[in-house]
């Protein structure tokens, strides 16, 4: 099995000696849940060759996620703050939801901040207050979309800044929910936090509706969006049909990663193309996209096409230098690009086509989580609370293997997760859309 050489040791801010209120048992067949020791793990990569033989050193293991039975925080003396940054997502607020419930009727914490705005939050010029959060506050907030403590991107570099504010307001455990740019702010305030020599655990929950966090199998909201995004896909499909040459065309989210637009394929069932950033595709040529479409079309009378906005960029006007307030690179838009590039190839053939185009992404985004993401986003909070009070740090809650787990923040940024189009997952879209292996000339 190759290892890799990935580092899972998750670093701790000092011995934990405080029993935990949260009362489990020690002892095997009784009927009641049992603490998780520092010691359980679980192998990442299960790939198996009979007749090897592995040895396991504990840094090539991930940590079990749970509740533990010695804390590292005294819960009378915590402050807990709760962040929520960059775009809107399904979950956030089940997320906020589950840590204060958490830290209130499991640990008895009392005082925990809500940071409005995500990291400009921290930031004085901003003027923004934190947002006092108990129970009752927080009671019914998953059962609407968006965050109420609001979300922004960027100011993930000003570290320095917020660490003031942070050590300034005596905060000890920093819940931060957000994507790739978030976490690695996270981990930058982790670094200074450290160097300060601050007690402060921080602990990230991953949220990126592309999912393409590296050891993350499943990101919050990720389910909502693929649910939502059907939808879509169904809706364009309908009109296809029931249209002379009839052309859908949905736009889904998906920067680097065609995660969305891949499972949307396969649930729909009704998708002829799926294109997506990870696999390149000419347009003109005998082999290329517009060619396959136009005989899907002669063929069947009708065709949905779903399409990531990160796919098919090198097809677009020269490459944009901008990025975001989040640091990503800014995109054209493929989606107006493939209508109009459509609609121009069949002019010029003299085909009448009927093309419906949808682009639902903010519809998608905005939503409330359905009740499996609303599932997993409790338990993520959940897990992110038990693993600050023992004292953990600089991780993120992740869910590997069917197992709830402790990932390094840094493992977890150093790559973006992305379709390997020699994957079992690509190879399942190809089948299910009936397009090639390659438009390529």
């Amino acid at each position: 099995m190759n290892l890799h050489g990935h580092n899972f040791t998750i670093p701790t801010l000092g011995p934990a000696n405080i029993p935990s209120p949260v009362t489990l048992s020690k002892r095997l067949g009784d009927m009641i849940a049992n603490y998780v020791q520092d010691d359980e793990y679980i192998i990442f990569n299960i790939d198996a060759i009979p007749g090897d033989m592995i040895v396991y050193n504990h840094h090539h293991l991930i940590e079990k996620a749970g509740p533990r039975e010695l804390l590292f925080f005294d819960p009378q003396k915590v402050h807990a703050a709760v962040v929520t940054c960059g775009g809107l997502c399904p979950g956030l607020n089940d997320v906020i939801r589950a840590i204060v419930y958490a830290l209130w009727y499991q640990y008895g914490v009392r005082r925990i901040s809500g940071v409005r705005y995500g990291f400009r939050g921290f930031l004085p010029e901003f003027g923004h207050q934190f947002v006092p959060l108990k129970p009752d506050i927080v009671h019914s907030i998953h059962r609407i979309g968006g965050t109420m403590l609001g979300s922004s991107r960027g100011h993930g570099r000003r570290t320095i800044e917020m660490v003031d504010r942070i050590e300034r307001e005596g905060i000890n455990q920093l819940f931060t929910v957000g994507g790739d740019g978030t976490q690695r702010g996270t981990l930058d305030i982790a670094e200074e936090v450290a160097r300060r020599g601050l007690k402060v655990a921080v602990v990230g929950i991953p949220k990126t509706i592309d999912n393409d966090l590296s050891f993350i199998e499943k990101s919050f909201g990720f389910e909502t969006a693929v649910s939502e995004a059907v939808e879509s896909a169904a809706d364009a499909h309908v009109e296809a049909e029931n249209a002379v040459n009839g052309i859908g065309l949905v736009k889904l989210m998906g920067r680097e990663a065609g995660f969305i637009t891949a499972y949307t394929a396969i649930a729909s069932r009704e998708a002829n193309f799926a294109l997506v950033p990870e696999v390149r595709f000419d347009l003109d040529g005998e082999n290329g996209f517009l060619k396959h479409l136009e005989r899907r079309l002669m063929k069947r009378g009708h065709a949905l096409v779903i399409v990531a906005e990160g796919a098919g960029q090198e097809h677009l006007a020269a490459a944009s230098t901008e990025t975001d307030a989040s640091g990503n690179k800014k995109l054209g838009d493929i989606g107006v690009f493939m209508k109009d590039k459509i609609s121009s190839y069949f002019k010029s053939k003299n085909v009448d086509i009927n093309l419906k185009y949808i682009d639902p992404s903010y519809t998608i985004r905005a939503t409330a989580a359905n009740p499996i993401d609303s599932i997993y986003c409790a338990r993520l909070g959940t897990h992110a609370v038990h693993a600050a009070m023992a004292g953990k740090t600089k991780m993120l809650i992740s869910h590997v293997n069917d197992t709830f787990v402790h990932i390094p923040t840094a493992l977890a940024v150093a790559k973006r997760n992305c379709i390997n189009p020699k994957s079992a997952l690509w190879r399942d879209v190809v089948e299910s859309t009936g397009q090639p292996n390659l438009m390529l000339n």
